[in-house]
């Protein structure tokens, strides 16, 4: 396959996969049942933190997190008592277990408090000559660190300085950044272009790229994420990760 036919065949699955029919079985689908931008905001943040494992499960666990915080997160976050602290360490999913859930808890209310909320922590790590958001997740991930906190609880905000490929914080600046008429990403955020964004990857999305010639890299790492990024802006330089609902959808749905 050439580079047009890859080209033209990646815009025909994103444009296909683009669409809000999928967003019933996807970690989207919990920031979608809100409306205010800093519900959206901490719903998608939390969910895709705990975005691993089987879907069925991250979209259950994940509805049972909001309920934990009266389908009301920001006031959650910015208001929870001793009571309501109680009854959210309840809550785990996989390895993220109550103590990381408190301290996102306390570092989301941190961030929102001193640093302008979510948005301009993830942007206070850019500058005008960065083609990608590489320094924007490292920033981000010492303010929401900058609080005490168990070492453990590190290992669920990715660190793309160690290698990371950050999926999961890449698939939520996607979420965030992205804009366009179909309904699928909010497009809430003007601080970050979405020409910086970088294509989330996991096993689905590194599989895809390899059978077609997009990633030569047999690891699945940052460099990996750069090597596939370094193609799809070729592609498409405003919009590169809109391949993304290609390359995970041909992955999940077709098992290409």
């Amino acid at each position: 396959m050439n580079t047009k036919e890859l080209k033209s065949l990646l815009d025909v699955k994103a444009e296909y996969y683009n669409r809000t029919d999928f967003i019933h079985a996807d970690p989207i689908r919990i920031p979608h049942a809100f409306t205010d931008r800093a519900d959206i905001e901490i719903a998608g943040f939390l969910v895709a933190t705990i975005a691993w494992g089987q879907r069925v499960s991250i979209v259950k666990n994940g509805f049972r997190l909001m309920d934990l915080m009266d389908n009301a997160p920001y006031d959650f976050v910015m208001n929870a008592g001793p009571a309501d602290l109680k009854r959210i360490s309840t809550f785990v999913h996989r390895t993220f277990n109550a103590d990381d859930c408190l301290f996102f808890i306390a570092s989301l209310r941190n961030i929102y408090r001193l640093h302008g909320g979510l948005e301009q922590a993830f942007a206070a790590g850019l500058s005008s000559g960065d083609f990608n958001v590489y320094n924007s997740l490292i920033r981000f991930r010492e303010l929401f660190l900058e609080i005490p906190h168990l070492p453990r609880s590190e290992k669920h905000l990715a660190n793309p300085a160690s290698g990371s490929t950050a999926k999961r914080l890449n698939m939520f600046l996607r979420w965030m950044v992205r804009h366009d008429e179909k309904g699928v990403d909010f497009g809430l955020w003007k601080l970050i272009s979405p020409a910086q964004l970088c294509c989330p990857l996991d096993l689905h999305v590194g599989n895809v790229a390899r059978r077609l010639g997009i990633l030569k890299r047999v690891q699945n790492d940052w460099k990996a994420v750069e090597e596939i990024d370094q193609v799809l802006r070729s592609f498409d330089p405003v919009d590169p990760v809109k391949y993304d609902f290609a390359l995970f959808g041909m992955g999940i749905a077709e098992k290409f």
